[in-house]
This record gives C-alpha cells, sequence and structure tokens, in this order.
C-alpha cells in the first residue's frame, strides 16, 4: 500500500503543475454586464440559502456559504477557472510573482521524506549550508513522514524573521543533524542555464513569472560572456507549466525576427481577440524598457533546441509552438500538456478575485493546442531505457470538463488510459520490489538523457529517438 501512495502522490502532484494557467490580468469585473437573471434559480439558491442557515446541524459562517457558491459556480465551468477567497488569492500572487516568505529550497518527495533538489542560491537554506539530495525528516517537531508536499511546504514557509528548526539526513556523511533557518522573503529563479560543454549552452525555464524575462536576458547574458561564439542552445521548457502570457511572448520573441506573429487567442469578448507579435508593445509594461535589447543579436540566428514534455503546459507550449511554426527550433521529447486556453484574473475586491477562462490561443499557423498539445518534431524517451514516468503523467485531455480545442471534436484516448494503468502497476510493482520508487535524473545534469539527445542534435549527430511514443501527428523521422 506504500509503494501505491508513493506512485499515487507523485500524479497528483503532476497534475496540479500541469493545470497552471497562462494568465492575464484584467481590470475589476465591469459592471453592466449581468443582463437579465433567472428569477426562479434564484429564489431556489435563496431558499437554500435560508434553509442551511436555520436547519443546518450547526451554525455556520454566511460568507462562507456564499464564498463556497461562487466556488462551486466557477469550478463547473472548466478545470482551470477559479474564485479566489482571500487565502488562495494570496497564494495565486505568491505563484506569479516568484515570491514568498520560507526557507529558500526547491523540494522533492524520496520515501516519504523532504528530499532538497537544490537549495536557492543566496536563501536562508543556502547560507545555512543545505545541498542538493539532503533528506528532511522532521520540520520543528513534527516527523515528515506522512505529510504530503503540499503540508510541508506550508510548515517551512511562515512570517518573517521567524525561526525553523530542520532535522536533515545526509546520506553522503550518513548522519542526521538539525539546522536552525530564520525565514525571511524568497525570491525564486525560473531560470537556469550554463554553458554545458564548450560551444554549447543550457537554458532552463521552469515558470513564467513577474522576472522570468529579465532572469533569461541575466543568463543569456551570462553564457554569451563565456562563451562568445555560441554554436548551439538547448530551451529546456519541461515541467514547465506555464504563468505570464506577456512572458512566453518575451521569450520566443528573442528568438524571432521583430513582427512574427507569436500567438493569437480568441474569445467572446472583443478584447479577447488579439495577436500578439514578437515586438517590444506586445510585452513591455507600461513604462518600462525592452529587456530585450540587452540581448546578443546572434541569438535570433544560434541553432536551437526545444524540450518538451507531458508537464509542459500553457505558456511553455505558446513559446515552442512559436518557435515550431517559425521553423526557428527542432522541438524535441514528448507531446505537450495540451492547455491551449488563457485566464484573465479580475479583481472584485481588495482580497477576493476570478480566474477566469476567456479564450483559446493559437499557434501562428492557426493550430490550437487546447486539449492536443505541441507534437515535438523528434520524440524522444525519458531515458536510454525508455520511459518511466511519461505515460503517468496527466494531460488536459484527461481532465474533467476541460474544453474543447474548437478545431474539431475530441475523444477520450482508452489506449493512454489503458498505458496509464499498466505504467502505475508496473511502478508499484518496483517500489515493492526495491522500497524505493524509481526516479528521474535531475535536468541539467550529465545523466539527463533527453539533454544529451539535444545536444547531438545540435552537433549533428545520432539521435536515439522514440521508439514507444504516438504522436497525435506524424513527428520529424531524422535521427540526426
Amino acid at each position: 500500500m506504500g509503494a501505491k501512495l508513493k506512485v499515487a502522490g507523485w500524479i497528483s502532484l503532476g497534475a496540479f503543475a500541469g493545470a497552471l494557467a497562462t494568465v492575464q490580468f484584467g481590470a475589476i469585473a465591469r459592471s453592466g454586464s449581468i443582463g437579465s437573471l433567472p428569477l426562479e434559480e434564484l429564489q431556489q439558491f435563496a431558499a437554500v440559502f435560508g434553509m442551511i442557515k436555520s436547519d443546518y446541524v450547526e451554525p455556520v459562517d454566511e460568507k462562507k456559504l456564499i464564498n463556497d457558491a461562487i466556488g462551486g459556480m466557477v469550478s463547473g465551468l472548466d478545470p482551470h477557472s477559479q474564485f479566489f477567497d482571500r487565502k488562495s488569492f494570496r497564494e495565486f500572487r505568491e505563484g506569479t510573482s516568484g515570491r514568498f516568505v520560507g526557507v529558500g529550497i526547491e523540494i522533492g518527495m524520496e520515501d516519504g521524506l523532504v528530499r532538497v533538489v537544490s537549495p536557492i542560491e543566496g536563501s536562508p537554506a543556502f547560507r545555512a549550508g543545505l545541498k542538493s539530495g539532503d533528506l528532511i525528516t522532521r520540520i520543528d517537531d513534527t516527523m515528515v513522514k506522512g505529510l504530503t508536499m503540499d503540508q510541508a511546504v506550508k510548515r517551512m514557509r511562515g512570517e518573517p524573521n521567524t525561526r525553523v528548526v530542520l532535522t536533515v539526513f545526509r546520506k553522503s556523511e550518513n548522519r542526521t543533524f538539525p539546522v536552525t533557518i530564520v525565514r525571511e522573503e524568497i525570491r525564486v529563479q525560473s531560470v537556469r542555464g550554463r554553458v554545458v560543454e564548450p560551444g554549447y549552452a543550457w537554458i532552463r525555464i521552469s515558470q513564467f513569472q513577474d522576472r522570468t524575462v529579465e532572469d533569461f536576458v541575466r543568463k543569456v547574458e551570462e553564457v554569451y560572456k563565456q562563451e562568445p561564439n555560441l554554436k548551439g542552445m538547448v530551451l529546456d521548457l519541461r515541467n514547465d507549466p506555464g504563468g505570464l502570457l506577456e512572458g512566453a511572448v518575451a521569450v520566443a520573441a528573442a528568438f524571432l525576427p521583430d513582427d512574427k506573429v507569436v500567438v493569437t487567442t480568441n474569445g467572446q469578448l472583443p478584447e479577447s481577440r488579439a495577436t500578439f507579435k514578437a515586438s517590444p508593445e506586445f510585452y513591455v509594461r507600461r513604462g518600462g524598457a525592452d529587456p530585450l535589447r540587452r540581448l546578443p543579436e546572434a541569438l535570433e540566428r544560434v541553432p536551437l533546441v526545444v524540450l518538451v514534455n507531458e508537464g509542459s503546459a500553457s505558456a511553455s507550449e505558446i513559446v515552442a509552438g512559436a518557435l515550431q511554426d517559425h521553423k526557428r527550433a527542432v522541438i524535441m521529447g514528448a507531446q505537450t500538456f495540451g492547455k491551449g486556453s488563457v485566464q484573465t484574473v479580475r479583481q472584485l475586491g481588495p482580497d477576493t478575485a476570478l480566474k477566469i477562462t476567456t479564450a483559446r490561443y493559437y499557434t501562428p499557423a492557426g493550430r490550437s493546442i487546447q486539449a492536443s498539445g505541441i507534437t515535438p518534431d523528434v520524440l524522444l524517451d525519458e531515458t536510454a531505457e525508455g520511459n518511466l514516468f511519461s505515460a503517468l503523467r496527466v494531460r488536459e485531455a484527461d481532465l474533467d470538463k476541460h474544453i474543447s480545442s474548437g478545431q474539431g471534436a475530441e475523444q477520450r484516448d482508452a489506449a493512454r488510459e489503458k498505458a496509464r494503468e499498466e505504467a502505475r502497476k508496473r511502478l508499484e510493482a518496483e517500489a515493492a520490489r526495491s522500497g524505493n520508487t524509481p526516479r528521474l535524473p535531475e535536468f541539467g545534469t550529465a545523466d539527463d538523457f533527453q539533454l544529451q539527445q539535444a545536444l547531438n542534435r545540435l552537433k549533428g549527430k545520432p539521435v536515439v529517438v522514440s521508439k514507444a511514443a504516438t504522436p497525435e501527428r506524424k513527428p520529424e523521422s531524422t535521427t540526426n
């Protein structure tokens, strides 16, 4: 049973990540757009509200009842529309700003414990000496075993200048020790990268946040300073769940000539029907300077491979689709998540807001990504031995109430559901046999099989293409 729960928890995390939105921020909800109201249904609502207030077994908070009713109304639309109460709106803003108060570590789960994937440079955890691979066994007086990842994260976050004691097991030293850390505001680095070998660079974007474009420009500048004669670049968008639309437009624009179409959107409102191009007016915020001006001109010509997988969603699909349609990059990896809708956040009050789906987006060639995703030019397995987790990952078409592509009827993929169940059973059997759930190598390391294939492609060397993947459109057949 333990092994089964570990695998199931991993799947749930992937589903949540893949469901993050491509977001635009809109004005306060407009008045005068209500139109005629269904009087009979509103009377029923008022009657139910009154019955709950008078007849329920214990008193119920009126505000909670109203918020729950609004939340239910919105959640019935599609998987990405959402009503934000005070708490969820604060968490959403933290997610898009890339700022929160905590200790400063990227984490995963391993054998029921919190595993430090990487301390964020300059953070309290970094200064305290936490290392990649450390296992956190206790947070203050609470054992980590039995906590979900969300529960563990909430215990490590808190108010600025408060203390948290983490009990750490370091495998390499075979010892357990406590670390006292003072929480502070953390700014998440959504962009990583480096020169991986002479002439070739790897840039990874993990999410499109407020400062992603600035961080991307800074990282590219560092790469070109170290390697002025760059021969090729890998843009890694694997497991990037999306984020801000303007950030996606800017990153695509960094590799495209001016005025090339990056993405178009179409919805019910006139303002939702728009075309976004690779020009500053489409991604620079009012009063701001164009950060892309600092980029070397060579970036528009450097040979480029974009890595994607089933966790690449929304804003990352916009980037991949634009670069694919303009034949600016070779897309490699696995079929993407398929979230081709745009959500607009309209603030309702000081602490509440509505995130509502307002448009579908389309690639420059007019393809809807909704419920289908981007098919790579070259399909890759996750490892040299094949795919460990790809069949398990949930995609947009698997979500209840997902909207259609608008370009034809989608049907539930019975073969994919069967493959997911078979993969789940294999992983559970392996976990039961060995006591450990298999996990993939960290992105960007020497053991990253897909990155090595991308580098091979840039060098003109043979590429080990997938023999198991079944794309929704025919990919490139070459192995070079």
